[in-house]
């Protein structure tokens, strides 16, 4: 039986109709950048569990509150639409200890880093690059960001403040799938990296020989990039199988 930590909310932000970013305070609760919490509601009158509760990554890095959430809304879903109608000072809950490997510490150094990011998985990678982790692990960080309309590139503050701490070692790709887009590459992550436009636009290559990719966010990018990435001889990084690309899928 899950012990919930109640917390509260300290702000909303609403990107798009579907798109919201809450946050919460709830400063017992702590964390490893790139990990996932499990925040909760009462369920229902009649449900079999007191709490519906469901995982999400945390976007702040862990050295600031309060902790933020960006997902999507379920019209249908049992807690989404519930977090995102959510007022300041109203309480939400959350499991006590963060969950996940996706992050820094787990994965192999090399030259550079490829997050490689849709939608809502751009949060965990805007919590890592808020910290001094990724930056001493490797020379070069590229950030990609696919959505299906410019609306959902969102975050862009956050990106413009790893870009100006990190001068020189950062590099961000929007990419925009459904409309077309001045600053941004069309099409999805697959296409971009098999035709070479991804790496032409970083102006740096992504190989075995001086890369680690990470990849969050829809299951068919993750499953399509993991595919492209093993004919370039990447394999799935493991503990003890130390590899080339590390996966989560979120969305």
């Amino acid at each position: 039986m899950t012990t919930w930590v109640e917390g509260r909310v300290a702000g909303k932000r609403q990107w798009t109709q579907a798109l919201v970013s809450l946050m919460v305070s709830a400063p017992d609760v702590s964390f490893i950048a790139g990990q996932f919490a499990r925040l909760a509601l009462p369920a229902p009158p009649g449900a079999t569990e007191a709490m519906v509760g469901r995982p999400y990554s945390f976007v702040n890095p862990p050295h600031r509150q309060p902790h933020e959430f960006y997902f999507i809304v379920m019209p249908d879903g049992p807690l989404s639409p519930r977090l995102a109608a959510l007022a300041p000072g109203e309480p939400v809950w959350l499991a006590p200890r963060a969950n996940g490997f996706f992050s820094i510490p787990e994965v192999a150094p090399a030259d550079v880093l490829w997050c490689l990011s849709t939608g809502t998985g751009i949060g965990p990678f805007l919590s890592m690059l808020r910290t001094d982790d990724p930056w001493a692990s490797f020379q070069r960080v590229v950030l990609v960001h696919a959505v299906r309309r410019a609306e959902e590139l969102t975050y862009r503050d956050a990106v413009g403040e790893v870009a100006r701490a990190r001068t020189g070692a950062f590099t961000y790709i929007p990419m925009v799938s459904r409309e077309p887009h001045p600053d941004a590459l069309a099409g999805r992550i697959p296409a971009a990296i098999a035709d070479g436009r991804l790496e032409s636009r970083a102006g740096i290559a992504l190989s075995p020989e001086n890369s680690h990719a990470m990849l969050c966010g829809n299951p068919a990018m993750v499953e399509d990039t993991q595919k492209l990435l093993a004919t370039r001889g990447m394999r799935r990084h493991r503990r003890k199988e130390p590899g080339h690309v590390t996966v989560e899928t979120y969305w």
